[in-house]
């Protein structure tokens, strides 16, 4: 499972446009994209997943650890999908699995964000902090994301903070690199330049011209980053370095599944579709958006 980041399909910084794009301007950039085909469904599918999520306690009161006396049985009125070795359904964990994975990636991703955009910035307070910060995710960037990830778990140890670090660090150089390029692109414009001849601070220039024309790469490098976070957090748990027994997680619970996958297939089918189905709504997502924004 490979988890390099691709930026093949994010937009191009500084994308041709003379004067700082609104924030209603953005807005309906991206309600358009929600209005596309994929945008709809992408959201939609989101939408349902988070609901389902956020309703587990409401719709499942025993909780994810509620054990009965049948292990591994097959799909019935009581239990849809089954239950597990220890007599859990699977259905269940499975429900509760997706919430560990969206209380991660909707956290550390845009944490990830927020702080790899700063540092590709830094460059605005100096040149050579600049360079060294960009040194600094050249670093992050030579480790294969799973073998980064491997190594922040074993320094941090497992569970839901080790999954967390190592997502936001491993997505540093996507947001930094970016965030940078745009930076080094927006400072050419006329607009930018003219602020300065007529003494405009830094500051105001980056937040009022810099910032706006390079958000919108930024959204949609996050979305993307969203499904390779998920693929982290999925590889890590199937090697057994993520979310520890009892509480689940998809990857988790793949990890599990797969040693009885003979005799109960459902409950490796799942988790993985479920993983699937979350991978799915958010390449959605992040292709509607980036035709929206390629088109504005």
């Amino acid at each position: 499972m490979t988890t390099d980041i691709d930026t093949a399909s994010a937009p191009a910084p500084g994308t041709p446009g003379t004067a700082r794009r609104g924030g209603g301007g953005a807005l309906r950039r991206y309600l358009t994209a929600l209005r596309t085909p994929r945008g709809a469904i992408g959201a939609v599918l989101l939408g349902l997943l988070v609901l389902l999520s956020v309703l587990a306690p409401v719709l499942f009161p025993g909780g994810y650890d509620a054990q009965s006396g049948n292990s591994l049985a097959g799909a019935s009125a009581r239990h849809w999908m089954g239950t597990d070795e220890l007599g859990r359904d699977v259905l269940v964990r499975t429900v509760y699995g997706l919430r560990t994975d969206l209380s991660l990636l909707l956290t550390a991703v845009p944490a990830s964000a927020v702080i790899g955009t700063l540092m590709g910035l830094a460059g605005v307070i100096s040149r050579w902090l600049g360079s060294g910060v960009q040194r600094l995710l050249d670093v992050i960037l030579g480790f294969p994301g799973m073998v980064l990830g491997m190594c922040v778990v074993l320094v941090i140890g497992t569970g839901w903070r080790a999954l967390f670090t190592a997502i936001l660090i491993i997505g540093l150089p996507l947001f930094g690199r970016q965030a940078r390029a745009g930076l080094q692109v927006e400072q050419e414009r006329e607009y930018v330049l003219a602020a300065r001849v007529l003494g405009v601070r830094r500051r105001t220039v980056l937040v009022r011209h810099v910032l706006p024309n390079i958000v919108d790469p930024i959204i949609v490098n996050a979305a993307v980053y969203m499904v390779v976070a998920i693929f982290i957090e999925a590889g890590l748990s199937i090697v057994g370095l993520g979310i520890q027994p009892p509480i689940p997680s998809l990857g988790a619970m793949l990890n599990t599944g797969a040693r009885y996958i003979e005799v109960h297939p459902a409950y490796v089918m799942g988790p993985g579709l479920v993983l699937l189905l979350l991978t799915l709504s958010f390449t959605l997502l992040s292709n509607a958006l980036n035709k929206a924004v390629l088109r504005r």
